[in-house]
């Protein structure tokens, strides 16, 4: 059977992420997000693509939704899904998230109603309601959906109880990342997952061909510039979301403010900052280790420097550092601040993670100071602000995407939660590396991978037997080390080794109305009345041969003064490292391979192509079966190549 996989958002871009995974019968969605840069219908997923019957509503159509954590572009659209458009069916999602989720929508709610006057989406009722139906899970605990559907969650870095998860039905199983990250920070661990055997890996690719900074590098240029802006009587203007990097970059100049005794104030924009940062400090095992240790002496989210901000305070004298929400400056209290500090030169506006295309964040982030801004149709802002672009993003970049696919190992990869021309950078680099099939599909596209079904077969007694029996070998092989020595007999010494070459080899067989079995190729041979034919290939080919020249007669124990079988076992273990070559008097062998002097004037496996008859001349003779086919061309290549010393 295969899995199913209908993108319904964040294809080839980031927002409103939203994935349908058909798993053997199984409906999964992967998150619930909405577009922070659309207010049209293109804000949220068109969940008219969910496939269903006449009769069926969402709920029926759907096992369950997976929410990986508590950001819009993941979950935005959740209390629409459930309350306008119906679904009633079971969500799942980590403690943190549930905890925090209803605080985002909340505020989201807020300022696009009660502040902007847009068209209310859903209710703070509805927020309630849909949170009701949501089951929390903890990390690493496997929760039956049903009989068939089983999930579970990883730690996966990113923001508090962000999560990938596990999903299998039957042989079929994959992972969905969601966004994480790969590296510890100030107050998070690196994502964490076990080793799986996974049919597909659908990843975020937010930062597709970066590959960043070290932390240190980026902290400490962060704190420069925010440094200088207020030593020169500078607003800095911070817009993050009020759960993640508000507090990552709290930590970070509450500890600055300390070290060099600055007294300028540091602002939270009130609510829910402060809301979430009590909840940081009641969740403190989802924190990175370094936070968990501190814990004990003193709560790292206990700021000392940072206190709340008063509206009043926006065109208040002197310098000030400010943390507003959205992080986007897509509206809200971090929009309102910006429109009246951009037209000052001394401000600073520092955008310390990714911008989704079509919010002002982003266009600042293209732009070049000093310039203009469009906040909609009727505003134009004159920004002179200095802008600071710093990766202080959540997301992995390049390097541990690469990590976690290589890490992981599934047939198949889709990216998602990225931009197209990255992606496909990546997409090659996935395929070359890893020799794995890689998907980018847009919104709304559909992608099909064949799933993995294991089947129960029995076995007959005589091939367990053939199973139990050793198959012992006893074969003289020479050292491979540094033969070159004063001792003649360390060169020829030969050394006798015992193999257990014990291979289970069977026939699988079907029948009509039977159970698959595995049987002897001997017993499926004498019961079916079949003969055996073993194919075997040959081929003689001459090798050219020069005379020693007098430097080399002079040296006795030169390599080139050995047998020119000895002189060929040497070349081949340089050449072929990684293969077990035995060696005998009469042939060498490799695997199947066997290669021996040939001294008949007329072989029958002769060819005539080979070196120029001005040159002398040895005929070596090989055999092989088809199995070992390609291991017999890259030998047989090599050798015609190679030019041996008479001995």
């Amino acid at each position: 059977m295969a899995i199913e996989c209908l993108v319904l958002g964040a294809g080839q871009e980031v927002g409103k992420s939203c994935v349908v995974v058909t798993i053997n019968g199984k409906r999964i969605m992967f998150d619930c997000g909405m577009h922070m840069g659309y207010l049209d219908d293109r804000r949220y997923p068109d969940f008219s693509l969910i496939p269903r019957n006449a009769a069926e509503d969402f709920t029926s159509s759907l096992s369950c939704i997976i929410i990986t954590h508590f950001h819009l572009d993941h979950i935005g659209a959740l209390p629409y899904f459930t309350e306008v458009c119906g679904y009633k069916g079971p969500i799942y999602m980590t403690y943190p998230t549930k905890a925090l989720a209803p605080l985002m929508l909340e505020d989201y709610r807020k300022v696009m109603v009660d502040r902007r006057g847009e068209e209310e989406q859903f209710s703070s009722k509805d927020i309630v309601e849909c949170m009701k139906r949501v089951t929390a899970v903890d990390l690493k605990q496997t929760v039956q959906v049903d009989k068939d559907l089983q999930i579970r969650a990883y730690y996966a870095g990113h923001v508090l109880g962000a999560a990938m998860f596990y999903a299998k039905v039957g042989d079929a199983a994959m992972v969905y990342t969601g966004d994480y990250n790969m590296t510890a920070d100030r107050h998070l661990g690196a994502a964490q997952i076990d080793r799986l055997h996974l049919d597909l890996v659908i990843t975020e690719s937010t930062y597709a061909t970066t590959l960043r900074e070290s932390k240190y590098v980026r902290e400490r240029e962060f704190l420069k510039a925010v440094h200088n802006c207020v030593a020169c009587g500078g607003k800095v203007l911070i817009p993050s979301f009020a759960l993640g990097r508000a507090q990552e970059l709290c930590m970070l100049l509450d500890d600055y403010w300390e070290r060099m005794n600055l007294k300028i104030p540091i602002y939270f924009s009130a609510g829910l900052t402060i809301q979430a940062n009590v909840y940081y400090k009641t969740l403190i095992n989802w924190t990175s280790q370094k936070v968990k240790d501190s814990y004990a002496t003193r709560n790292p989210f206990n700021f000392r420097n940072v206190c709340k901000f008063e509206r009043s305070l926006i065109n208040a004298p002197g310098p000030c550092v400010l943390f507003a929400t959205p992080g986007m400056i897509s509206g809200g209290f971090s929009l309102e601040v910006f429109k009246q500090w951009a037209p000052d030169e001394v401000n600073l506006v520092t955008l310390p993670g990714y911008c989704v295309a079509g919010t002002v964040g982003h266009r600042l982030m293209s732009a070049k100071t000093p310039t203009q801004v469009n906040i909609d149709q009727n505003t134009q802002i004159d920004v002179r602000c200095q802008i600071h672009q710093l990766s202080f993003s959540p997301h992995t970049d390049a390097k541990g995407i690469m990590d976690l696919i290589k890490f992981l190992s599934p047939k198949h990869v889709i990216l998602v939660h990225g931009e197209k021309p990255k992606m496909e950078s990546l997409k090659g680099k996935i395929e070359s590396d890893f020799d794995m099939q890689c998907h980018v599909p847009a919104n709304n596209e559909t992608v099909s991978i064949p799933s993995t079904h294991y089947v129960k077969a029995d076995a007959s007694s005589a091939f367990l037997k053939s199973t139990w029996s050793p198959n012992f070998k006893f074969v003289t092989e020479r050292s491979r080390g540094n033969l070159i020595t004063d001792d003649m007999d360390m060169i020829s010494k030969p050394v006798l080794r015992v193999r257990d070459d014990r291979v289970a080899e069977g026939i699988l067989t079907t029948g009509k109305h039977q159970n698959p079995k595995i049987v002897h190729l001997k017993e499926l041979v004498h019961t079916s009345g079949l003969e055996t034919h073993d194919v075997q290939f040959a081929l003689c080919f001459p090798v050219r041969i020069t005379k020693m020249d007098e430097q080399q007669q002079l040296n006795p124990v030169s390599q080139e003064s050995l047998p020119f079988l000895h002189q060929l076992f040497l070349k081949l273990s340089n050449n072929f490292s990684e293969a077990t070559i035995q060696e005998s008097d009469q042939n060498l062998q490799i695997e199947s391979f066997i290669v021996s002097v040939c001294s008949k004037e007329k072989c029958p496996h002769r060819m005539n192509d080979g070196p120029d008859s001005t040159y002398e001349a040895v005929h070596f003779c090989c055999t092989w079966s088809g199995a070992d086919e390609k291991l017999a061309r890259n030998v047989i290549s090599f050798m015609k190549n190679l030019v041996l010393n008479k001995c």
